[in-house]
């Protein structure tokens, strides 16, 4: 079962990047983050939505945008 929302420190593993720059990503307003508690956490699906809506590499725009 997946869980449905990382501290930061996990979410930077997922992303394969540092803590600090998850920080910022919400300090910028990119990612959504919330409160429970005195805890920061992430949503799975706020990740998610953050990865699909990053731009493609430009190979993969190109095949992206031939027919089948």
């Amino acid at each position: 079962m997946r869980p449905l929302a990382y501290h930061p420190k996990d979410a930077a593993t997922m992303l394969g990047v540092s803590k600090s720059t998850i920080y910022q990503m919400v300090a910028d307003g990119a990612l959504p983050a919330r409160k429970l508690g005195a805890s920061t956490v992430l949503l799975h699906s706020d990740l998610v939505a953050f990865l699909e809506a990053l731009p493609l590499t430009p190979s993969a725009a190109i095949a992206h945008a031939s027919p089948d």
